[in-house]
């Protein structure tokens, strides 16, 4: 039987329809009785088990693995002596117990165990293990073969212990509840079971099937780290500071001032290869990739090919490791101690396909710092340095579970993904003061105006014969004559810093910082590494805060929000000292002075309808929060907008509820500034657009330097300009912005059990996620995308009938972009109606008022039901 409909990409054909049904009806045949089986679309990856009716909604809504057409996982038989990569589908066999995936997960963390050494030559064979490894594949062994207790044949002790151990991690049970019902289920087995009598032992057997941590100690006043050389002594030679607190004379055990967690990296990126699951994957970026016009990966930048060309020996093997990363603080205790911030460094592999690059299951931390620490943060990134300068060099013997070979596996930090103080400490430059743009750096041109450091000049970046240039009263009052602030390449910033000379790390270290430093604070780190300097981008601009910043200034300013706006009385007085813009001067009568109401902020009845607009709008459940709850209409303001509430309030609501409450010069820039993130933030991106926006973002802070005082222009409104250059270099913004980071460092604020020791928490919590992982049962993360409300479905319908309506409305769904089909493609036949109808009324509409455009505009979602 042919399976070529997994490659089809088209998941409305009638082809890929009647593959579903052929796999739903092949799994039903050969699991008899069963209701759940393992899910083989993109998402779930075979390592869930859903119900056969989701399934192939799943099927319909993801699309299938395309590695997988041997249907193993599922009740085919592979016959592994024959030379044909065609399925066998005359021999099955049911899938097997839990038993056996539990043998199997032990099999991929203890290949040496099941290997068949090829003998042609040595590179092939496995690395040879210690007595200690070793040790613990027999314990593990052991407890996999030991029945829970004696005629059991469903659990052996292993995998009851996976199994509860999953459930603790679900539900975020503490160790004294787990405690608990560990013992009730004790004493409800017979008496001669073998389950553990609590978490510790529990944890013990579970020891082998997880990556430990090393504690390194620290200075307490970040100068250094007790550490290979430094790692015998008592004090620290460069403030005299004691490595260990002071105790009782009766405490046999010292305890040291600070302690940071490091977590190896080489054994963590060698487990991606000895799982059958993602071996496959991480070849994805040179053997499944479509190389064209659109963006769709990392991979599709221009920095990751440049990289090909420079290091074509690295870039050889597709199995060698591209590694983001990535730090941010938070506050483990809430709201309890604002004072304490506990900040993760966190990697992830690019080599993924799109649908698992960036999840939770592939994030690794590397290191648990327990403070902020500044611009010491390099104290700290030695460990993690020193490793990756190892893995670059020499690179770590691996096997390659997909091909049963062996393999020197390299790796190579592409970039780094920050928040704005955070990219200060990473890359030593600061981002305060008149130097703040880490991309223009002294070529920005910035000015005091209104009591603050502002960034004005973006007609440096037109056509140096374009109008505007010679305009000076609707601009600063001064014509523009000078070209866009130049690049520097990474050697040139390299040879920069050789020349300077920097105070050591350190809180007692004094921070005055010479003019000729300019806004360098430190000689990065990761400058030790070999190919850093030949990056085109080191650091990545985070879109997430620079939208959420710009939405907070813009809306407090055209709602003259007090404490928001940035049209104040010394913004005013700024415009008269400038001698611009007579209109918005203070109004002077006789001895007072007042500020009228600019005519770019709405008056208090216009106000007062949009809040009203925006707190009547409803959203789809998953798509955002309910923004009506943060609309405060009497007071005239938002509070406790969160930064995707921003997002969404950017692209769909801005546009729609300033349409008619504002001049047209005033609307017509933030209507472009709302398509420019809606298009940027796709998750791909066509380069003739990316040239198209490049050319937007300019035009719109032409407008708003005509528009707005120059105290509207922060470091925020600024560093815009740069963000099209940067999605052309390294590829779509949702691998490069703090989403996914957010989001993983609240789950690690809820693993905080012990508000003593809240690091120790974390660290023990996600070692334990990490073992779980592995073993292919515990529940992603559900997706991230927008529009994850199109996508509940009602348990209730039947596939058969779903799959015969989308086959009936195959003439409209030819008319529609591919934005839409998957969107249609999920939706029952009450609603799927209704959406075809809509979809194709708003792309007839929008086709026939809008301007043509220079380059194509990607598809557009449907508008939001307002």
């Amino acid at each position: 039987m042919s399976r070529r409909w997994i490659q089809n990409p088209n998941r409305c054909a009638d082809e890929y329809l009647d593959g579903i049904e052929d796999f739903i009806e092949f799994a039903r045949r050969h699991n008899p009785g069963a209701t759940r089986i393992r899910c083989p679309c993109r998402r779930c990856n075979n390592t869930l088990f859903e119900s056969i009716e989701n399934v192939g909604f799943h099927l319909v809504r993801n699309g299938m693995i395309e590695t997988y057409s041997i249907w193993n996982l599922h009740g085919e038989q592979v016959d592994h002596a024959s030379s044909s990569n065609a399925p066998r589908v005359d021999n099955v066999e049911p899938i097997g117990d839990p038993n056996d995936q539990v043998m199997g997960i032990i099999q991929d963390a203890f290949p040496f165990a099941s290997t068949n050494i090829n003998q042609e030559g040595e590179e092939d064979l496995p690395t040879p293990i210690d007595s200690a490894e070793f040790e613990q594949y027999e314990k593990l062994l052991k407890n996999a073969n030991q029945e829970l207790y004696p005629g059991c044949e469903n659990f052996s002790v292993l995998t009851a212990i996976v199994e509860l151990m999953h459930g603790k991690i679900k539900y975020r049970m503490s160790n004294l509840c787990f405690d608990y019902f560990l013992g009730v289920f004790k004493r409800m087995l017979p008496t001669d079971n073998c389950l553990p009598k609590d978490h510790k032992h529990a944890q013990k057997v579970l020891h082998g099937l997880g990556l430990g941590y090393e504690k390194i100690h620290a200075c307490k006043n970040n100068c250094m780290l007790f550490y290979k050389e430094h790692e015998t002594l008592d004090t620290c030679p460069i403030c005299n500071e004691s490595r260990f607190k002071m105790t009782s004379q009766n405490r046999t055990t010292k305890v040291p001032q600070k302690v940071m967690r490091y977590l190896p990296l080489k054994p963590r990126l060698q487990r991606l290869y000895m799982s059958t699951h993602t071996a496959t994957d991480m070849r994805w970026h040179k053997e499944k990739r479509v190389d064209d016009d659109v963006m769709r990966h990392p991979a599709d930048g221009e920095a990751w090919k440049e990289f090909d060309r420079t290091f074509p020996e690295f870039a050889a093997d597709p199995r060698n490791v591209r590694l983001g990363l990535a730090t941010d603080g938070f506050n483990p205790y809430g709201v309890l101690n604002q004072h304490h911030s506990t900040w993760p460094i966190f990697a992830f592999p690019y080599n993924l396909p799109p649908w698992k690059c960036m999840k939770k299951e592939y994030m690794m931390m590397t290191v648990l710092i327990t403070e902020d620490p500044g611009r010491s943060i390099d104290v700290y990134l030695r460990p993690l340095v020193d490793e990756l300068k190892d893995l670059w060099t020499n690179g770590v013997r691996t096997y390659d579970k997909s091909t049963g070979r062996m393999f020197t596996l390299r790796a190579a930090v592409m970039w780094t993904v920050n928040d704005f103080p955070a990219y200060a400490m990473v890359s030593g430059w600061s981002t305060k003061g008149y130097m703040a743009c880490p991309v223009c750096k002294e070529d920005v041109t910035s000015g005091w105006h209104a009591g603050k450091v502002c960034y004005l000049g973006h007609r440096r970046w037109l056509p140096w014969d374009h109008e505007w240039r010679e305009k000076d009263k609707e601009f600063d009052g001064n014509t523009e004559r000078r070209l866009r602030p130049r690049e520097w390449s990474g050697d040139e910033i390299l040879e920069q810093l050789n020349r300077l000379d920097f105070a050591p790390f350190g809180k007692t270290v004094s921070r005055t910082r010479p003019s000729t430093h300019l806004n360098w604070t430190h000689k990065p780190m990761f400058f030790e590494l070999p190919y850093w300097s030949k990056l085109k981008l080191r650091h990545n601009l985070d879109v997430m805060h620079v939208e959420k910043n710009v939405f907070d200034t813009l809306v407090g300013t055209i709602l003259d929000i007090e404490g928001k706006t940035k049209d104040t009385i010394k913004a005013r007085l700024d415009l008269e000292r400038m001698g611009i813009r007579r209109g918005l001067w203070m109004n002077r009568d006789s001895d007072k002075a007042r500020r009228d109401l600019a005519f770019f902020s709405m008056k208090p009845n216009d106000k007062k309808e949009f809040l009203k607009f925006v707190s009547s709008v409803k959203f789809p459940d998953g798509y955002a929060s309910n923004i009506a709850r943060c609309v405060n209409v009497d007071g005239g303001k938002f509070t406790g907008l969160k930064s995707h509430d921003c997002h969404v309030f950017m692209q769909r609501l801005l546009p729609v509820g300033i349409r008619h409450l504002l001049p047209e010069d005033v609307v017509k820039p933030i209507m472009l500034l709302s398509r420019f993130f809606s298009q940027l933030t796709a998750k791909t991106l066509r380069r003739t657009d990316m040239f198209q926006l490049r050319h937007d973002i300019v035009q719109v802070l032409c407008k708003f330097e005509m528009i707005f005082p120059p105290a509207f222009f922060t470091s925020m409104i600024h560093v815009m300009v740069h963000l099209p250059e940067e999605a052309l270099l390294a590829g779509p913004v949702n691998y490069r912005w703090m989403y996914p980071i957010e989001r993983l460092l609240g789950e690690l604020k809820k693993s905080v059990r012990n508000r003593a020791k809240p690091e120790g928490s974390i660290i023990e919590a996600w070692v334990q996620y990490e073992s779980l992982t592995f073993c292919g049962i515990n529940d992603p993360s559900p997706p991230s995308s927008p529009f994850l409300w199109f996508f509940l479905l009602p348990s209730a319908l039947s596939l058969r009938r779903h799959l015969s309506h989308l086959r009936c409305h195959r003439s409209l769904l030819a008319t529609l972009p591919p934005c839409h089909l998957a969107t249609v493609a999920s939706l029952p036949p009450c609603h799927c109606r209704c959406h075809l109808a809509t979809a194709a009324a708003t792309s007839a509409t929008a086709a026939a008022t809008l301007p043509p455009q220079p380059p194509p505009l990607p598809p557009q979602p449907p508008p939001l039901p307002l």
